[in-house]
């Protein structure tokens, strides 16, 4: 006799095993264990998909940038223009490429596409550099009174940036010898291509 009432029957579809007799209870609760696996099993490589489209959703551009730091890439801007060399600097306004001994200053609005990335993210940085925007890069090279090519939709403009406003930049053109000729020029920030090392 076992002890359980004779209408107390397990039963379980997909294994010969008899549950009725005490001893095989093991068995039951080790089927169990490994049904209860392989579920879990299952949704886990159900949801790795969805798990990557989600964390592949809060990546940035900048992060992906970031990490390819030191690398060659391919930079086309919205005007057309095309670059590629080094990838120098990275902030979440701004690029800053290498081209032999020129650098090019690319505001993050002017790219259109970005050719010679990885896959690599690069965990968020709390570098300060990452936080100043186009405007701390343009008041820098204002400040250093640089000789520039700034490329703004279509427009060329060989000057030196004289000033930094909240949304503008004032360019006084250089000639040949660079001293200023003719007058100034405002140019938008939201305009700005591509500013270049002249």
């Amino acid at each position: 006799m076992t002890g359980l009432p004779e209408r107390v029957r397990f039963v379980h579809t997909g294994s010969n095993v008899d549950y009725r007799d005490p001893v095989r209870w093991e068995a039951l609760f080790d089927d169990l264990e490994a049904q209860f696996a392989a579920a879990a099993a299952g949704e886990r490589a159900a949801s790795v998909g969805e798990l990557t489209r989600a964390e592949r959703a809060t990546v940035r551009l900048d992060g992906r940038l970031e990490a390819a730091l030191g690398a060659r890439v391919v930079i086309r801007v919205r005007g057309g223009a095309q670059l590629s060399g080094e990838l120098l600097d990275v902030a979440r306004e701004w690029l800053l490429l290498g081209e032999g001994m020129r650098r090019h200053l690319v505001p993050a609005h002017a790219l259109a596409a970005v050719g010679g990335l990885g896959h690599a993210v690069a965990p968020e940085s709390r570098s300060v550099l990452r936080s100043l925007g186009l405007g701390h890069a343009l008041r820098a090279l204002s400040r250093d009174r640089v000789a520039v090519q700034l490329s703004a939709v279509g427009v060329e403009i060989s000057g030196r940036i004289d000033a930094v406003g909240a949304d503008h930049v004032n360019v006084t053109a250089l000639g040949d010898d660079r001293r200023a000729i003719g007058g100034g020029w405002v140019v938008p920030l939201g305009a700005i291509d591509v500013v270049s090392s002249a």
